[in-house]
């Protein structure tokens, strides 16, 4: 992850899913949760599955730290608010 100073935030933010079955079923039942419920999840790592991974940019957030702005909701080109619920 990466964060912004000034209390801003995080910018970016990354991970990569766990694709070894062992762990996935282990951890399950670590946490005590129905494995019946995760089937589906588990039978995609059973048949063929490949590591991958993501990221997830923040723009607003970076938008307000680049510019200095005091709010997130500063950088939103068309916000949503109580009074205001479509572009």
């Amino acid at each position: 992850d990466v964060l912004a100073p000034e209390g801003y935030g995080e910018i970016i933010g990354g991970g990569q899913r766990e694709d070894d079955l062992d762990t996935l079923t282990r951890k399950i039942a670590q946490h005590g949760l129905p494995a019946e419920a995760f089937s589906w999840y588990l039978d995609l790592r059973r048949f063929g599955s490949v590591p991958h991974a993501g990221f997830g940019m923040g723009i607003e957030r970076m938008v307000a730290w680049v510019c200095g702005l005091h709010h997130v909701r500063e950088t939103i080109p068309f916000p949503r608010m109580l009074e205001r619920l479509r572009p």
